[in-house]
């Protein structure tokens, strides 16, 4: 199977040097593998996606050098294709519709419990205030949820394959940290008719993408993404988190750190070959 792996920016603000390091590793992997390097625009929020950031992204990754098969794949056109994977997961009764908002989450998780996780991969872990509700229930200001306990009982083997050097081998995934540690994962969100964590599994499925290459800040994301491929027969993909691209205060780099955006550097004369330097890849 050709090694198919891809860069997957949302367009919401200037690209900087983390994603110059991301995009680039993961086009230099394909080059050594001879296989195939695909740019994805995840715009399911379209509250704050902007065309004009997305002409940013192509500028930027074309003056880096970077090339990619045409038409790319944009999320907003897909939503279709998500749908059809929730339905999938509603029939075999999975999912629930979740009306609570942040603050109800808060005052529902109640004073922290030592030992206790209250913080998972998406956020505050849920505590199951809606688990009970069915799909009949479901409002247009409800969010999906996945049961994640439910899910499990469907599911024989969870595990996937790092290819990273600090993390490298094989990885499984224990049942009871799903459930603890992560919990019941939004699937919809308001006004967006899909998530990231349910969209990027059909895409990466849709794609044939056979080695995700991200930042290490995703790393725990993936025992999600592995439970989805599971539920809905996708193949799981490789996997290769790397190091984060930090400020001098050691502060992962973030859209709104205008300073370091790629178009910055290019506006002060800098060549492709100095960002190259700058992200350790010279």
């Amino acid at each position: 199977m050709t090694f198919t792996t891809r860069f997957a920016p949302s367009p919401t603000g200037p690209l900087h040097l983390g994603h110059a390091y991301s995009a680039l590793l993961a086009s230099d992997m394909a080059k050594q593998q001879n296989g195939q390097f695909l740019l994805r625009i995840e715009d399911i929020d379209q509250s704050r996606a902007r065309a004009s950031w997305e002409g940013q992204i192509y500028e930027d990754l074309t003056w880096l050098g970077l090339t990619w098969p045409t038409p790319v794949l944009r999320q907003s056109d897909r939503l279709p294709r998500y749908r059809a994977a929730l339905e999938r997961l509603n029939a075999r009764g999975l999912t629930y519709p979740c009306r609570c908002n942040r603050s109800d989450i808060e005052l529902a998780a109640g004073a922290p419990q030592e030992g206790v996780p209250q913080f998972g991969p998406d956020g505050r872990i849920y505590p199951g205030t809606c688990r009970q509700r069915g799909m009949a229930e479901a409002g247009p200001n409800d969010v999906i949820r996945l049961n994640m306990a439910a899910a499990l009982q469907q599911i024989h083997q969870l595990a996937f394959f790092e290819t990273s050097q600090d993390l490298g081998g094989r990885i499984s995934l224990e049942r009871d940290h799903l459930v603890q540690a992560v919990g019941d994962i939004i699937l919809v969100r308001r006004n967006m008719g899909s998530s990231y964590h349910l969209s990027v599994v059909v895409d990466d499925a849709d794609q044939g993408i056979t080695d995700v290459v991200r930042g290490a800040d995703l790393f725990e994301s993936t025992q999600i993404h592995v439970v989805l491929q599971a539920l809905l027969d996708l193949p799981v993909p490789r996997y290769h988190h790397h190091r984060l691209i930090r400020d001098p205060q050691g502060k992962r780099l973030a859209k709104r750190d205008d300073a370091r955006a790629i178009a910055k550097y290019r506006a002060e004369g800098a060549s492709p070959q100095d960002i190259r330097a700058l992200v350790g890849l010279d």
